[in-house]
């Protein structure tokens, strides 16, 4: 009797050296939950009393869900902690003691976490040996990440160079107008309120918009790549022994 064939690893699973069972629960399903959260609350909790805190808290719920998401090893699982711990420390330590703690103790190991977790979401993708729904979430939340990614990025030129962007009075690139600004550059859609001025903002911008097209055209390429190899063969009609007179 054929065994039946076995579900498409998740990003937790992916690999041979996994961590036990409790841990390969999660997938990135859970984690395009909480990256849709984010999205649609972001800009809403912006102008509360405690927005900032709000903010802080769906930010380290996404993280640490990107951590489960992909820890399948231990190896992996240490490297996404040790660069989770630092920029978790630099995001609070912000709003409990202003001013006390640089923000790019933040800004730094937040874009080399981002980094390293669609990293292994595209890693996940390309090896995935059919679609199925891990696959898609996991595509849609890589393609999330990369605006986050970006994010501390235009952050960090903006606290090292305030006259990096031209952006209307009273704005600074803090917060949700970093957010706004980079999945604006990474849609490509670009509404001219906020723009880069300085060099170092212009490349960002580059690399995010290019970042982007790719990252759709390879996606797209590889789930229709893994669709078709999976699709199955037309089989020729059955004999039936009988033939016409």
């Amino acid at each position: 009797m054929n065994a039946p064939p076995s579900a498409s690893p998740t990003p937790a699973t992916a690999s041979a050296r996994a961590l036990p069972r409790s841990w390969a629960r999660y997938s990135a399903i859970e984690l395009l939950v909480a990256l849709v959260i984010l999205m649609i609350t972001a800009p809403l909790i912006e102008d509360l009393p405690s927005g900032d805190v709000i903010e802080s808290a769906l930010l380290t719920v996404v993280m640490v869900s990107a951590v489960v998401a992909i820890g399948g090893t231990r190896r992996t699982l240490v490297v996404a902690l040790l660069l989770l711990a630092p920029a978790l420390f630099g995001k609070w330590a912000n709003h409990l003691s202003p001013g006390r703690v640089s923000h790019f103790v933040y800004l730094v190991p937040a874009t080399l976490f981002f980094f390293f977790v669609v990293g292994h979401l595209v890693r996940f993708i390309l090896r995935a040996p059919r679609v199925d729904a891990n696959v898609l979430c996991a595509g849609l939340s890589g393609y999330l990440l990369l605006g986050l990614l970006w994010t501390p990025l235009y952050m960090a030129v903006f606290r090292w160079n305030v006259n990096g962007f031209t952006m209307p009075a009273g704005t600074t690139m803090d917060g949700f107008s970093a957010f706004y600004f980079s999945f604006m550059t990474l849609s490509t859609v670009g509404y001219g309120d906020i723009a880069p001025a300085s060099r170092a903002a212009r490349m960002l911008a580059i690399t995010e918009a290019v970042a982007g097209l790719f990252y759709v055209a390879v996606l797209i390429s590889r789930l229709v790549a893994i669709y078709s190899s999976a699709s199955p063969t037309p089989q020729p009609p059955e004999e039936t022994g009988t033939t016409r007179r």
